[in-house]
């Protein structure tokens, strides 16, 4: 596969949650992070962070002076196309735009839905508790993991009246998807052309997580195993990017160390998609990294006070109801 890097001799460094399940990270966005810069042939190093749980700006990549973060201008993908380092859709001389647009729409909504819906309520609490919360402590993780489940379900549309019905809705969109995907695929290696594009990456690691995360319980997990195409390309492009392995040159960040770490400068590329990330050696801060770090330290602050907003907000709910519950039962009398 030809080179798609387009950021010269800049090393990146990406920054993503620990990695389970036989996956280079188990957190189902930083996964196709992960699998962009793979598939890119990239220059970059890992950094596993236990310290900020389920925070929105996880994963980022830091690129010379620059982070490109999670939450801002559409994800870490975007700001790197956008930016000019890495773009792998820019090689393609017959790519079909509104198909590609299309197509990663689809993954990038109705796939994502099916993934948080799954994670977060379909299936047990374990899996996500091991993801985001396993190295906090046991009252900030479990409460952190309850909110969690609350703004997911407002952010889906869940509740206890539509519950079946929004159920029955993200599974028939999950399984149109997957079919509407296997057609595109045919015997292709990759959707469009036969060369990776940020499609391959985004789906990839949905796939991956899938099937290698989520129990044989759960829903999605057996509609994708209906459609062999879309397994046999997640297994085989697994298996040719050399994802078995853990990147042995990284370490997990702990809640002392710092948030953001410079980025090094690039060393020579391994050939192949296999090639492992390389170890970066140590720089001063930027002006700007020294920022984000701060940032970072405030995100701990603004955990604690979501907790103490939720809990108050559930208490208030729950007092609501008794009242509500009581005076039903005085005009009955």
């Amino acid at each position: 596969m030809a080179d798609s890097r387009s950021s010269g001799d800049r090393h990146l460094l990406l920054v993503a949650r620990k990695p389970r399940f036989g996956l280079p990270t188990a957190c189902p966005s930083c996964l196709p992070v992960y699998l962009y810069l793979k598939l890119a042939n990239a220059d970059f190093s890992v950094e596993f962070d236990s310290s900020f749980s389920d925070a929105d700006h996880i994963p980022y990549v830091e690129y010379g002076e620059s982070v490109a973060l999670n939450n801002e201008k559409g994800g870490v993908i975007e700001v790197l196309k956008e930016d000019d380092i890495l773009d792998l859709n820019a090689k393609h001389t017959s790519l079909a735009i509104p198909d590609l647009v299309s197509t990663k729409a689809m993954v990038s909504s109705w796939l994502y839905e099916a993934i948080l819906y799954e994670l977060w309520i379909a299936i047990g609490g374990d899996i996500a508790h091991d993801i985001y919360f396993s190295d906090l402590p046991w009252p900030i993780g479990k409460i952190l993991h309850w909110k969690k489940i609350y703004d997911v379900k407002k952010l889906l549309g869940v509740t206890k009246v539509n519950c079946e019905a929004r159920e029955l809705e993200i599974y028939k969109k999950a399984n149109e998807a997957y079919d509407a995907l296997s057609l595109k695929l045919g015997d292709q290696v990759f959707f469009f052309d036969n060369r990776p594009t940020d499609v391959d990456a985004l789906f990839l690691g949905h796939a991956l997580f899938v099937l290698h995360a989520l129990p044989e319980t759960s829903e999605l997990r057996r509609n994708l195993l209906k459609h062999d195409s879309l397994v046999k390309y997640a297994e085989h492009l697994k298996a040719e990017l050399q994802l078995d392995s853990t990147p042995s040159s990284t370490q997990p960040s702990s809640s002392s160390k710092d948030a953001s770490t410079p980025s090094a400068p690039r060393r020579k590329p391994s050939s192949g998609w296999g090639s492992k990330p390389n170890p970066k050696p140590k720089k001063e801060k930027t002006e700007e990294q020294k920022k984000f770090r701060r940032r970072a330290k405030y995100f701990l602050a603004a955990q604690l006070v979501a907790v103490l907003v939720f809990l108050s907000l559930m208490g208030v709910s729950s007092e609501s109801e008794i009242d509500d519950e009581d005076a039903v039962d005085y005009d009955e009398e």
